[in-house]
């Protein structure tokens, strides 16, 4: 398969193992972040757009074990840092970036320390995917079939902990300032939410 063509090759890849469905549209937002927060850096997009399509893939249907205990215990980085240099080989990816898309993917998530502006730029972009309007619809649609989400608190708390704990953790000038919008939306969300609970809380005592 000829490089030029990689790009679409991994798309098309992606596609048919994103499963359930709605984990596709996690991979062309997290790359247009990317992109804004990128601009100006002298990074390889190659890189960048390599791991930003590979990375989550640990944690689709058919890839991740399905047993709940098995799936307690999962470790879904360490499943896509294994099979990714096989499969960007496969769908011609130069191999001498494979080394460097595999480190971002690894050190993609906020507990992670990336050692390149591309994996930072990963990194950040995944930060920002969990903060405003696409955080919420990201974890409430998870309510009921993710072991960590049974219940409306469930994700109510999640996001509250995003909110405290995610935005300080951005390394780059630009992700902070895409930041701030996103951190207002979901502190607005989280207290209408909330201010919501209480008043049926209260009701029901009062009934």
């Amino acid at each position: 398969m000829a490089n030029n063509n990689f790009r679409d090759a991994i798309i098309s890849f992606i596609h048919e193992n994103a499963k359930p469905v709605d984990k596709f549209s996690h991979q062309p937002r997290l790359y247009a972040l990317t992109r804004l927060i990128g601009a100006g850096e002298a990074c390889d997009d190659d890189v960048v757009f390599a791991a930003v399509w590979l990375h989550d893939l640990g944690v689709f249907v058919g890839h991740r074990p399905e047993d709940p205990d098995a799936l307690a215990r999962w470790d879904c980085v360490a499943y896509a840092v294994q099979q990714a240099p096989r499969i960007l080989a496969d769908l011609g990816f130069p191999k001498e970036k494979i080394p460097a898309a595999v480190e971002a993917i690894r050190t993609h998530q906020s507990n992670a320390e990336p050692a390149s502006i591309e994996a930072a730029i990963v990194r950040d972009a995944d930060i920002l995917e969990q903060l405003g309007a696409t955080a919420v619809l990201r974890t409430t649609c998870k309510i009921g079939r993710d072991t960590r989400f049974k219940t409306f608190p469930d994700a109510l708390r999640a996001l509250r902990q995003q909110l405290e704990s995610l935005p300080a953790q951005l390394r780059l000038v630009r992700s902070r300032e895409l930041a701030v919008p996103r951190v207002e939306i979901l502190r607005q969300f989280l207290e209408a939410a909330e201010a919501e609970g209480a008043a049926a809380e209260r009701g029901v005592h009062a009934a």
